[in-house]
């Protein structure tokens, strides 16, 4: 059985998906893949320990603060995604990493010259765990704010307010969702 909670978040509400023990979903409401690793049978439980903790994670995030723990995971993907996922989970906060960068870290340990970032772009586009993997400090080679599920605006705002640098950064002129 999976379970569901709400949190209100100053950018808008979040939807927490969890098998019981592990979060296996943190989506902005109505974003793109909403809710995709929730079985067709759920309920709403907002006592779960899991939610509690990713309560207080996401707590201490939307202060501008780096969360110095991470909530239980558990990755409800295919075995490439998940490789890409965790990629994502070691970008530091405040920092930005090219859908190009993530291609070559795991072309380097397939043994591969080369990966194709459009490949990378799905499986960073279809990240189930927003936020606490962060999928929205990915960006494009040329430093285009690109590929966010939950919307470029919620994009500029998370990594505004983590303090990235953001004069390199733009705005595509459209927007684009992986």
């Amino acid at each position: 059985m999976d379970y569901t909670a709400h949190y209100e978040s100053p950018l808008g509400g979040i939807t927490l998906g969890s098998d019981g023990k592990a979060l296996i979903g943190l989506w902005f409401d109505g974003q793109k893949y909403f809710a995709d690793t929730i079985g067709k049978e759920h309920k709403e439980q907002q006592d779960l320990a899991v939610f509690d903790c990713a309560r207080r994670w996401l707590d201490i995030y939307f202060t501008g603060k780096a969360p110095d723990f991470t909530p239980s995971l558990l990755m409800r993907t295919t075995t490439f995604r998940r490789r890409v996922w965790e990629v994502m989970l070691k970008i530091p906060f405040g920092k930005t990493m090219t859908y190009g960068d993530i291609s070559h870290i795991i072309a380097k340990e397939r043994g591969l010259t080369s990966m194709s970032a459009q490949a990378v772009g799905g499986a960073v586009g279809h990240n189930s765990i927003s936020l606490i993997i962060p999928c929205h400090r990915v960006i494009g080679t040329n430093g285009s704010l690109t590929g966010y599920a939950g919307g470029i605006d919620k994009k500029v705002q998370l990594l505004q307010m983590e303090g990235a640098l953001m004069h390199d950064l733009f705005v595509p002129t459209k927007e684009t969702v992986l």
